[in-house]
């Protein structure tokens, strides 16, 4: 069980006994705040700019709204976890926002770029362009070494081979493995194979990070290293949006947004969301 702020006007007073389970009931609650105030904004005004988002599927002749009716908005520089349990929707909302799928319904601008209805030819250039990724299982190509590796984006852009050596050496500086660019992954431990999928992520300079739970194959050692250095990167400016199911792992973001049953529920900063939990 747990309490829902109201609203930001009157974020002072609390709801009682809302059960997550029931996220219509728990929806209607925050109705008033549900879009985040996006929908008084001019279109694509920030860098993340989901409108009214569905997303639905149907089996078995049965409508499923993996997403209903989700709108929100995240602004450059910003640290802001997505969480929710397994069947939430969560990772539906991040295959949108990541432009790896696009909502049945609704509008999305990614950098000022109407993303919502691009085909999949569009749909890569905005990835290559825009987006680093974080894979919980690294994603590392075992016949390609450390540089290599770093370097696949870049080679995916168009990059000439000089400066894409340049730069992908410059991502493995920044994450401390520089001195390993010839290591092949399975010579490496999990927090290193990690590490070097940050390097991968930020080689193309993105707009954003996206990070899918980039702790779920870490012991909790080498979990605080990879999120602290998530922290280190957004406190250079660096926009990262993380997609965990554990609120643990949430709390170490500046913003929290919790779906259920395929519905926004919570939004707002972290600390409002500890109260909460």
């Amino acid at each position: 069980m747990f309490r829902l702020w109201k609203g930001r006007k009157d974020a002072e007073n609390k709801t009682n006994n809302l059960n997550e389970k029931n996220t219509h009931e728990i929806k209607s609650q925050i109705e008033n705040d549900g879009t985040n105030g996006t929908d008084l904004d001019k279109p694509g005004s920030h860098l993340i700019d989901l409108r009214h988002i569905f997303k639905i599927y149907y089996l078995g002749g049965e409508e499923v709204r993996a997403n209903d009716d989700v709108s929100v908005a995240i602004d450059k520089g910003e640290f802001v976890a997505i969480v929710g349990k397994s069947g939430s929707g969560k990772s539906t909302l991040m295959n949108i926002i990541g432009a790896l799928d696009v909502p049945t319904k609704g509008e999305y601008y990614l950098g000022g770029e109407d993303v919502s209805k691009m085909e999949d030819k569009q749909l890569a250039r905005i990835r290559n362009k825009m987006i680093g990724f974080i894979f919980q299982q690294y994603n590392l190509l075992p016949k390609l070494n450390l540089l290599e590796n770093v370097e696949l984006p870049l080679l995916y852009a168009g990059v000439g081979s000089e400066e894409r050596r340049q730069r992908a050496m410059a991502s493995l500086e920044k994450v401390g493995l520089a001195e390993k660019w010839k290591n092949m992954p399975n010579q490496l431990s999990g927090g290193q194979q990690q590490r070097v999928s940050i390097a991968r992520a930020l080689a193309g300079d993105p707009s954003l990070i996206l990070a899918d739970e980039p702790t779920g194959a870490l012991d909790s050692k080498t979990s605080r290293e990879v999120l602290n250095f998530l922290k280190q990167l957004n406190e250079e400016g660096n926009t990262i949006v993380m997609i965990t199911h554990d609120n643990s792992i949430a709390m170490e973001a500046k913003r929290v947004v919790r779906i259920a049953d395929g519905h926004k529920i919570f939004d707002g900063d972290v600390k409002d969301y500890a109260a909460i939990l």
